[in-house]
């Protein structure tokens, strides 16, 4: 019943909000003379969605924009040394080795052997393109498409490129609102598999409204049983 399998990469293959979350911790230290966390942590969110159409996502646009709220939350008092500082804090982000989920290693490639997989992730392309290289497991996947945004349309398009009829693809992801909603609208299947932090604009405020039913998983090792159902 199904043809192809795609997954979702950052916090579905790999860590990758985590980066994310402890350098805005360093961020808010950095600037905790100005402002109280939650008015700094607020202002950084607003910024990054504000930037999302000019630098789209990854951490090359989450670097910007802390540079950017930095600038606002101070008057223009920021110094040079303290925008080193941030900019220090994304190069460590970039230079983080590629750390699989547990189970990952095992399932990807037990699961290429009996399906063709897809990848299907969105974000910087050379960040993207790097890690997946590091990860070791680009060869087990028959495409792969790294996207700027996950829509219905951008499902679609992918759909009509492939020839995949929805009803026999299966996404798999962190994301209730990039990999699963997206796909259960056009008609496809669904497995969610939560990660311990969530972007905050990657949350739903209900998945009531799902259009089809999905499961959700505790973590990737239990998918080949699924499968085997």
């Amino acid at each position: 019943m199904i043809d192809v399998i795609a997954f979702d990469a950052d916090d579905t293959l790999w860590h990758n909000e985590t980066l994310f979350s402890l350098t805005q911790e360093k961020f808010v230290r950095l600037l905790a003379n100005y402002h109280s966390p939650e008015w700094i942590e607020q202002r950084l969110y607003a910024t990054e969605l504000r930037n999302l159409q000019y630098f789209g996502y990854g951490i090359k646009g989450f670097t910007l924009s802390m540079i950017e709220t930095a600038i606002e939350l101070t008057d223009g008092q920021i110094q040079g040394r303290q925008i080193q500082i941030i900019i220090d804090a994304a190069r460590e982000m970039l230079q983080t080795p590629v750390q699989l989920l547990e189970h990952v290693g095992e399932v990807i490639p037990r699961l290429a052997a009996a399906y063709p997989l897809m990848l299907i992730t969105k974000g910087d392309l050379f960040d993207q393109e790097t890690k997946i290289a590091q990860s070791g497991l680009a060869d087990y996947f028959t495409h792969i498409e790294i996207l700027r945004e996950k829509s219905e349309a951008t499902y679609q398009a992918l759909f009509k490129k492939y020839r995949i009829d929805p009803q026999r693809f299966m996404m798999v992801g962190n994301s209730l609102k990039s990999d699963i909603l997206p796909v259960l609208a056009l008609g496809g299947r669904a497995v969610h598999i939560p990660y311990h932090i969530t972007w905050m604009h990657e949350t739903v405020a209900t998945d009531a409204a799902a259009p089809a039913p999905y499961v959700t998983l505790e973590h990737i090792g239990f998918l080949p049983a699924l499968l085997a159902q």
